[in-house]
């Protein structure tokens, strides 16, 4: 394959710290998508307890809700590229001892819970420094560009980890452990080409900013554009969200089997890096704020579509539609978020940001169970979508700032072309 004729392939040809950046968060999802399809399988073979992958969940949220702080202080703090070695670090640790214990010991999920706390924390740590360290390595005219780009990859990584974390489980479970584990080892020696950075407070020019470990989350609440954003993609995803129902549309309402459903989740996946690719070649102009609200209502109709639809291809083609709005409203929130933070808070407010999407995406499926137990699977996953309607509507009223966002995304067509 040609890298010139390749849009995102083009564009990092040139930019070996986005490269790198973008190598070493793909292998990281890789892996971690590997790894939470055999967990999964592998919990609930030892157990044949549908509450033990409830606590799979909960193992995983309650590292990122109670370091919190501490995460995004770190990253403000620390060298963020070694903040994300460590982490790399141990979680490969933890993998490479748990594949040496599963082949010894066979299945049993005594080690699994205490495993994925640990996994946890890491990744707490890891998510705000990778977060904050993304502007750093493109210019700011080239960052919406960057984080199409990054997504792009980590979701092509998103589909792709599941099915191979599934084979490779098939054929022997220690082999997928140790090969996620080396996965992160690669992705560790990589952050060697990442840039430094440093906390270097009262140097002359330096932007002064708040240096206490809550300042993040005062900053957020000060800010009412930042507030606008981050809580629009809070409550459409937990409104909208409708993950956890695919296996009943799969089984009693499309009667389309296992397979049906694996197509189904990766819907959203196969639109989402789609249009990832196109925004990595043609950059966002216009009313960024208009176009996102825009973009989270497409969202909260295609999930209307499928809450109604019977028929397996219109609620595939709903699905992906839901995940290419989806990315373009990533992309704006990402973009706007990392460029109106001070680097020096650019941790501590991807650390609450990071919180923020975690929560909605498995809050939201609690929401969904508990809607369709309740009014039944269609009306719930209907309501939910009229409910990512409503919340569009109610911010654009709450928040003209963000309705009234006129500026175009940095960069632009030209620039795009000229970057090539």
């Amino acid at each position: 394959m040609n890298p010139r004729s390749v849009p995102i392939l083009r564009f990092l040809r040139h930019r070996p710290a986005l490269c790198g950046f973008v190598a070493i968060h793909s292998a990281d999802e890789l892996a971690t998508q590997m790894l939470n399809v055999a967990i999964g399988w592998y919990v609930y073979s030892a157990t044949r307890n549908p509450m033990s992958l409830a606590y799979l969940g909960l193992a995983q949220f309650l590292p990122k809700a109670g370091v919190l702080l501490l995460a995004g202080h770190a990253a403000d703090r620390l060298d963020r590229r070694s903040v994300i070695s460590a982490s790399l670090a141990v979680q490969a640790a933890c993998l490479a001892a748990f594949a040496a214990w599963f082949m010894v010991e066979g299945a049993s999920s005594l080690a699994v819970y205490p495993l994925m706390l640990i996994l946890g924390l890491a990744r707490s740590f890891a998510s705000p420094a990778m977060s904050a360290l993304l502007p750093q390595t493109v210019g700011k005219t080239e960052f919406p560009r960057a984080v199409a780009a990054d997504s792009s990859a980590f979701q092509v990584c998103s589909i792709a980890g599941p099915a191979i974390g599934g084979f490779l489980y098939a054929v022997s479970g220690t082999v997928m452990f140790g090969i996620a584990a080396a996965l992160y080892v690669l992705a560790m020696l990589g952050t060697r080409g990442l840039p430094r950075t440093f906390a270097e407070s009262g140097q002359p020019g330096r932007e002064v900013v708040d240096e206490s470990i809550l300042a993040g989350l005062g900053y957020i609440r000060a800010n009412r554009l930042l507030l606008a954003l981050i809580c629009l993609d809070l409550f459409a995803v937990l409104l909208g969200g409708v993950s956890a129902l695919l296996p009943i549309y799969a089984r009693d309402i499309l009667a389309i089997g296992p397979w049906g459903l694996g197509c189904l989740r990766c819907a959203p996946g196969i639109g989402a890096a789609v249009v990832g690719f196109f925004l990595t070649r043609r950059p966002m102009e216009g009313s960024t704020g208009k176009l996102m609200l825009s973009c989270v209502a497409g969202f909260g109709m295609a999930t209307v579509v499928f809450a109604l639809s019977k028929n397996f291809w219109l609620s595939l083609a709903a699905l992906a539609l839901g995940g290419g709005f989806d990315m373009v409203s990533m992309v704006i929130r990402q973009t706007l978020i990392q460029l109106s933070t001070p680097d020096p808070m650019r941790g501590r407010v991807s650390a609450v940001n990071w919180v923020f999407i975690g929560a909605s995406s498995e809050l939201g499926e609690f929401e969904s169970g508990l809607t369709a137990a309740l009014f039944g699977t269609v009306p719930a996953a209907a309501l939910g979508g009229l409910g990512t309607l409503a919340v569009v509507g109610l911010w654009s009223v709450l928040f003209p700032e963000l309705r009234g966002t006129s500026d175009d995304m940095p960069g632009s067509a030209d620039s795009a072309s000229a970057a090539d």
